[in-house]
């Protein structure tokens, strides 16, 4: 009869172990959806240095307007990641932009966006970063150090009182739950209107112009509202859902620059029924045209060859022999994307014709994309177009021959009446257009300095003539 006091120690401890087990399954499922979530959130493009860096460990080199913001190690490492913050922490962080030691985050972080993730994402998101992430304790080499006054951190609380402070997203009873997913993941995880809605004076985003289109550096962000002729009304669903996994539709468009980073790192692992989500989504935003536009941007173009007239035209021996738009594109690009602009059969090579790049009012991508490339990973694909910028490992081309690829490109195969300048291009290479806050920058600090030494005159004067005012008083 012994044996059998043991029973109760024997229940208790089989139930102990039942519930641990429980637990555990309980963190692996929340690890698991805090997975997906950081996939949608997009947080492996910003937080991770391309083909070199681990996984979430930082040090890749955000261009902005402003200067470069490198992005901090955000792996569960206790000494150069964020292994030490509370979920408290954690979520202010990620929704305001506030540190745990209280520093302020620049909206290079779409803080303003991920403030609308819901309470439960978050909590999965954080499970995730920090039980299901490879811990890496390395500090990134290259820190954020932008020129004054952009370096005093502190007046991002004076942005965020304008441009932040958003609330969890709840859905609208008036949606489907299909347009409520899409909204969500648009609006807060997918943060869309980073890149494709513009931004004022202040680099915040105009609200009245959600989602009309935008620059990110030297690419353009397009018009992704319903609009049949600016946005994406032409596109169906099954188009846009089939753009989002691969970042390909032919005839319409390529994803390249930042969005084929989206596609690569965090659209084409959603599942088909949030791609589909997304897509109905936007196809419901209100349609907003663009002054000029007058045809879809896939809707320009036919083929057509030059090559007859420029084979045999120049001494083969001469020296800079490639001088007009027509020989450089056959000397450049012909090879891929054919002398008749419809590129390969089977579109590994893009075809020039019903392309947005090259379609567009905006020939931003256009050149954007000759300058810096396409590469982008997607459906078991890879997708290579080398740049001709400085950096080049084919032969770097100067802004006047790109500019002339340009547009001997628009004028053939695309929209007649969008045209490149060598200035364009020279804009392009530095970084894109220059919002009035960076043309500023400079002659700010010179402005503090002649504001504070006029107002030390004042005061001087002001003493001066209250005490001749007294001397007279007395006399």
């Amino acid at each position: 009869m012994k044996p059998l006091k043991h029973i109760p120690l024997l229940v208790t401890a089989a139930l102990l172990v039942l519930s641990a087990e429980a637990r555990a399954d309980d963190l692996q499922a929340l690890v698991e959806k805090g997975k997906g979530v950081a996939t949608a959130a997009d947080c492996m493009a910003c937080h991770t240095a391309p083909k070199t860096g681990k996984p979430f460990a930082g040090g890749y080199g955000i261009a902005s307007p402003l200067g470069t913001i490198y992005s901090s190690n955000i792996t569960p490492s206790k000494s150069a990641g964020i292994g030490d913050y509370s979920e408290a922490e954690f979520a202010r962080a990620v929704r305001q932009g506030i540190r745990k030691d209280g520093a302020h985050l620049y909206p290079a972080m779409p803080y303003d966006a991920y403030a609308g993730i819901t309470d439960e994402d978050m909590q999965a998101l954080y499970a995730y970063f920090m039980h299901g992430v490879a811990p890496v304790d390395d500090t990134p080499k290259e820190r954020t150090a932008l020129p004054f006054p952009f370096n005093m951190r502190i007046a991002m609380a004076g942005w965020n009182l304008l441009y932040a402070g958003g609330k969890p997203f709840t859905p609208d009873a008036s949606r489907s739950a299909e347009l409520n997913r899409g909204a969500y993941l648009a609006d807060a995880l997918g943060h869309c209107g980073s890149c494709h809605t513009p931004r004022g004076i202040l680099m915040g985003q105009s609200a009245s112009a959600y989602l009309t289109g935008g620059s990110v550096g030297a690419w353009y962000a397009p018009n992704i509202t319903s609009d049949p002729v600016s946005g994406i009304g032409g596109w169906s669903t099954e188009e846009l859902v089939a753009y989002f996994h691969t970042g390909h539709v032919a005839g319409k468009a390529q994803a390249a620059g930042g969005m084929a980073e989206a596609v690569q790192n965090s659209l084409q692992y959603l599942p088909d029924s949030d791609l589909k989500a997304l897509a109905v989504y936007l196809k419901s935003v209100p349609p907003v045209r663009n002054t000029a536009d007058t045809t879809p941007a896939q809707g320009f173009g036919a083929p057509k060859s030059d090559e007859a007239v420029i084979r045999g035209s120049y001494v083969p021996t001469e020296a800079d022999s490639l001088r007009s738009g027509a020989e450089l594109y056959s000397g450049y690009c012909a090879s891929c994307h054919q002398p008749d602009g419809g590129g390969s059969d089977n579109q590994a090579y893009p075809s020039l014709i019903h392309n947005t790049a090259t379609g567009a009012s905006n020939p931003a991508n256009l050149v954007a994309a000759i300058l810096y490339g396409v590469e982008r990973d997607a459906n078991g694909q890879s997708v290579l177009m080398p740049g001709f910028g400085a950096q080049s490992y084919v032969t770097p081309l100067t802004d006047r021959q790109i500019a002339d690829i340009a547009n001997y490109v628009l004028t053939s195969y695309c929209n007649p009446n969008a045209r490149v300048t060598q200035q364009d291009v020279t804009i392009a290479r530095t970084g894109g257009p220059a919002p009035l806050l960076a043309l500023l920058q400079p002659y700010i600090l010179p402005a503090i300095v002649a504001a504070i030494l006029t107002l030390l005159l004042l005061i001087l004067l002001a003493t001066f003539y209250r005490r001749g005012s007294e001397s007279e008083g007395h006399a």
